[in-house]
């Protein structure tokens, strides 16, 4: 067994990357087609089936374990260590995404699948020895898939993002086979070939990692229509700004959310529609709008004191420092009024003991679990809690005819928390039609009075924001409840029906 230690180790590292592999595709699957739960689903499924896949065929090969125990190791460090510039192009270039991301994942898992049994082949003598081979084995592989799920989330994805991430990942791999190589030239066979390809392949993974931020840039300039001048990886999300001309827009794991060209449309409604109805507006609640635009319009009330959560220290930092946003926030997030706390917002309404006489949800599009969380029941029953009995609840409330049944859950689960609501929309050209659900614990009147400057919003155009066509209505929806997200589904089934 201890002539084998160093076998035990590379099942670790294999183990380690190969789970980081699935993250990656899983999680740039997430990003570029939406519908996390769906991505992830399939990656586990496939994964593991192709890992049986890989089990299977081990048994096939008779001869030359040694050797072909360097070519998995190989095998799995290329295709994963391309992972993500694969799967990138093929959004790019290909009209089958999901078939190359299909062959990702039954390629690595049947590596990693054959990885084991030739392992315990490789170690197996007495019956006494291969009992303590076989725990060591699944010891090193369970270990080895725990630090990667670990490290990926906390460490990798927020400090080096996907590309360098699967290309450091496919350097493991292949550092192990040379590593194999050279403990145990003896035992394979055209050992020099062996030792050039991997000083080769470990040579690209070292430059594909050291060269990521110019292949991000490369293949953000395909992804987005303007040029890229900013692309950042917070710990919880991608941020890009583009630019043309006077456009700027900045992007959220792929979704726009905001073009500065006509960013004011939705930002009016979202704030001064709420604002008009509110009894008191001393003291406001953001939660989410990282940006300072909804902020910049809550400052035109001059004696209004205003809490912004956001989770991403990060997306905060970048709109308080970087030029062009502070340029159009007006330097809204530095205001001596403003109080700024980065926390999940779930969190922070379940720990709050403040009342606020509006508060306004601008939180991104609930494509993801953790964000349909916070459309919730539970949820509006927290926000509930922390407004006053005079108070305005408002939420960006997706598209009513892109997105019709999502638009209406969360209509309709703002009233199962007892909220008389009354919902609203407006073009928004980047966005096409956009929806609110503005919810207050009394019946609120028709009445509106916009008594700050405004570019959009005026006493002639206000009421027709309350009008929905025939094809912007439906009742045939449930309550996005927080153990059956429905919400998901109906984002989901919107996305795919206007891809």
């Amino acid at each position: 067994m201890k002539n084998y230690k160093l076998l035990m180790l590379t099942t670790l590292i294999i183990s380690g990357c190969s789970i980081c592999y699935e993250l990656i595709i899983s999680a740039v699957s997430s990003y570029l087609m939406g519908d996390s739960t769906l991505q992830y689903s399939i990656t586990i499924g496939l994964y593991m089936s192709a890992m049986g896949l890989g089990s299977y065929l081990s048994k096939f090969l008779k001869k030359d374990l040694f050797n072909w125990f360097v070519l998995v190791e190989i095998g799995v460090g290329i295709t994963g260590g391309f992972s993500s510039l694969i799967l990138f192009f093929a959004n790019l270039y290909l009209d089958s995404y999901q078939l190359v991301m299909y062959m990702e994942i039954i390629v690595i898992g049947t590596f990693v699948g054959v990885e084991i049994p030739l392992l315990t082949r490789i170690i197996e003598g007495d019956e006494e020895n291969l009992r303590v081979t076989l725990s060591s084995i699944f010891s090193f592989d369970y270990i080895g898939g725990l630090i990667g799920s670990i490290a990926f989330p906390l460490l990798l994805l927020p400090q080096l993002g996907y590309f360098a991430t699967a290309f450091m990942m496919g350097s493991f791999n292949i550092f192990a086979s040379m590593l194999i190589i050279h403990k145990y030239h003896n035992r394979l066979r055209k050992t020099a070939i062996f030792k050039i390809v991997t000083w080769v392949l470990f040579v690209i993974m070292l430059t594909g990692m050291f060269f990521s931020e110019n292949i991000s840039a490369f293949v953000e300039g395909g992804l987005y229509r303007d040029t890229v001048i900013l692309s950042e990886q917070t710990k919880y999300q991608k941020i890009v700004m583009t630019k043309h001309k006077d456009d700027l827009r900045l992007f959220i794991d792929g979704n726009v959310q905001f073009c500065s060209l006509d960013e004011y449309r939705y930002h009016e409604a979202l704030i001064h529609i709420p604002m008009s109805k509110a009894v008191k507006k001393e003291k406001v609640l953001v939660l989410g709008g990282g940006d300072g635009l909804a902020v910049r319009e809550l400052l035109k009330y001059k004696d209004t004191k205003i809490v912004l959560v956001d989770l991403d220290k990060g997306m905060t930092d970048l709109c308080s420092t970087n030029k062009d946003i502070r340029k159009l926030n007006k330097d809204a997030l530095l205001d001596d009024r403003l109080t700024i706390v980065n926390q999940d917002a779930y969190e922070f309404l379940e720990n709050n003991q403040e009342l606020f006489d509006v508060i306004i949800v601008d939180l991104p599009d609930p494509n993801n679990e953790s964000l349909a969380k916070l459309y919730s029941n539970i949820f509006y029953r927290l926000c509930s809690n922390s407004l006053t009995e005079n108070g305005i609840l408002n939420v960006q409330s997706i598209s009513p005819y892109y997105a019709t049944k999502a638009f209406w859950c969360i209509n309709k689960t703002l009233e199962s928390e007892g909220f008389y609501v009354q919902p609203y929309h407006l073009q928004v050209p980047a966005f096409g039609d956009w929806g609110f659900n503005m919810a207050s614990k009394k019946e609120l009147d028709d009445q509106y009075e916009i008594t700050v400057d405004t570019q959009y919003l005026s006493a002639d155009n206000i009421m027709a924001l309350f009008a929905f066509g025939k094809d912007e209505i439906t009742d045939q929806v449930e309550i996005n409840a927080l153990s059956k997200p429905k919400l998901i589904q109906y984002y989901s089934d919107a996305v795919r029906n206007w891809e």
